[in-house]
């Protein structure tokens, strides 16, 4: 580390006026509590620069606590030049340390500035300020009412094990009502996991602030607009994090999380309201709301999970009577829960998300383009063999086999990302049309703008052909991908695979990982010869012509 200041800044802090004041500079671990902790879950440490003299803090930092001592210095300097209101911008006569390390570096920077810095065992000020923190961090609210801290926690496990988001998504709502406890609202609940980017449950406390918040979500896409859209959510929530990492579940870039196999998930509880922001902490009438609609959520999942599974966006609806969790176990009183599902609601979300339901075509045509959802995302490009390996294997994806010589980087494949809801359809109506027999490109043209294309094609087992992309011949990118797809194909000698997956409107987009794929199906490269359609022309109808 450099052991002196450039002239420029020297100059600049010799222009300061110098007042007859001593300040106390230190900085120190928390001895716990959220004051020390950052936002990345490393250890912290604070710099203190205080003036002793008027009894200010003119600056202070949170910094990591593998920093070097430069940081110090960094917040000296702020100090001078840029304290904190209302304290005016000079240099002290006289700056006290507690570590003699930082006695000496500070002399050497300093020279030329006119600052006596010595050596302090103690440091009155800077001491009474860190007792404060202790203090105040003491007296901060449990996360969850002593009395239901252990229902509240065996439940968030129970949950954490039925793993209601492998069957629900973040659309599919159900409302919940307590009426045995006044003034509980109606509740909306919305299950986050499915995409496997963050696993909890939102209690919307309104179906107002709901909406509303879901509309202003899609409408920003800058993050400091989408902090003000969170903050603006009315509801209660649980979210699982890892236990010793403190990161929020999953793991970055894991190639396999299933959710309900890691041990170390902790719940944390809390609240969001717009006026009140993100509040970590529930008091007990809280709890006891959140443990009712929480019980009464695992018991629907529970006795309806198979349609939840299949998908069945029919109303359902149930009661649930749910034991205090604070009353004997003998005792007979009981709280009614009532839930059902909100299939309109849905339908909403989804029209909202542009996955509107698709206008039947006419299956009489030869080369047919219903297949591919809208709004799908495409791409041709390679899985590992390690990954290919994994799909074969895994229960969650439907498998179509084929005998293929394993050699190169990896399976060439062709994958199709949409939502989970039309990837399934996707992947049962290719059951219905007996699984995928060849996939191929064939050439098109324009004859109004003489427009060449390269069409992408596929063919299944019941020899139906469906166009799932029209490509730019002249493209650089797309000759360079489908280079590299006709020599990985070369490789396994004339095989590929497409990949069906879900998360389109997530950040797995274009990026899916085996938990977001549900569909793998290896099959046959077929040239244009095998195709045997011939150039197809675009007619004025938007039609392809033989």
């Amino acid at each position: 580390m450099t052991s002196s200041l450039p002239s420029s800044t020297q100059h600049r802090l010799q222009q300061l006026p110098q007042i007859p004041s001593v300040w106390e500079g230190d900085r120190r671990p928390f001895q716990g509590g959220s004051l020390g902790e950052r936002e990345d879950g490393e250890a912290g440490e604070c710099i203190l620069w205080v003036d002793g003299t008027e009894g200010l803090v003119r600056s202070m930092d949170v910094i990591p606590e593998t920093s070097g001592m430069e940081t110090v210095v960094r917040t000296l300097i702020r100090a001078m030049e840029m304290p904190r209101s209302p304290a005016p911008p000079c240099r002290p006569q006289k700056i006290v340390v507690r570590n003699r390390e930082l006695q000496f570096l500070l002399r050497g920077i300093l020279q030329g500035l006119n600052i006596n810095v010595e050596y302090q065992a103690q440091l009155p000020l800077i001491d009474e300020l860190f007792r404060t923190f202790d203090t105040i961090d003491d007296h901060r609210p449990a996360p969850i009412p002593p009395a239901f801290d252990v229902p509240l926690k065996k439940l968030a496990r129970e949950i954490w094990h039925l793993s209601p988001w492998e069957v629900l998504t973040d659309l599919d709502i159900i409302a919940i009502q307590i009426p045995t406890l006044e003034g509980v609202p109606p509740l909306y609940a919305c299950v986050m996991g499915m995409l496997g980017e963050e696993y909890g449950i939102i209690l919307y406390r309104s179906l107002e602030s709901l909406k509303t918040f879901r509309a202003m979500a899609m409408g920003e896409d800058d993050n400091q607009c989408l902090e003000q859209v969170f903050l603006s959510q009315d509801c209660w929530f649980i979210n699982y994090e890892a236990g010793d990492q403190g990161e929020t579940l999953p793991r970055a870039n894991p190639p396999f999380f299933p959710a309900s196999q890691d041990n170390q998930a902790t719940a944390i509880f809390g609240s969001i309201h717009p006026l009140e922001g993100i509040r970590p902490f529930i008091d007990e009438e809280e709890a006891l709301a959140i443990y009712c609609a929480l019980e009464g959520l695992a018991h629907f999942v529970k006795a309806h999970h198979g349609d939840f599974e299949a998908e069945n966006v029919e109303l359902i609806t149930k009661e649930v009577k749910v034991k205090h969790p604070l009353k004997p176990k003998n005792t007979k009183e009981q709280l009614l829960v009532q839930l059902s599902t909100q299939p309109e609601l849905t339908a909403e979300f989804l029209g909202q998300l542009g996955f509107d339901e698709e206008e039947e075509e006419d299956d009489d045509d030869l080369l047919e383009d219903d297949l591919i959802p809208d709004n799908s995302y495409m791409s041709l490009g390679m899985v590992p063999w390690d990954l290919v390996h994994s799909l074969r294997s895994s229960p969650m994806v439907h498998y179509q086999a084929s005998e293929f010589r394993q050699k190169g980087d990896g399976m060439p494949v062709l994958m199709i990302q949409t939502s989970r809801p039309k990837a399934k359809d996707l992947i049962r109506r290719l059951q219905q049309e007996g699984e995928i027999a060849g996939l191929g490109f064939n050439a098109g043209r324009d004859c109004w703008t003489e427009t060449r294309y390269d069409l992408g094609i596929l063919k299944t087992g019941q020899d139906k052909l469906f166009l799932f992309g029209e490509f730019l011949l002249d493209a650089p990118a797309h000759r360079q991908a489908k280079k590299n797809w006709e020599r990985r194909c070369r490789d396994t000698k004339g095989y590929c695979a497409v990949l069906i997956a879900m998360g389109v409107t997530g950040q797995s987009k274009g990026r899916p990982e085996l938990r977001h794929m549900l569909g793998y199906f290896e099959t046959r490269f077929l040239t244009p010869q095998e195709l045997g359609l011939g150039t197809l022309r675009l007619s004025l109808g938007v039609d392809l012509d033989f």
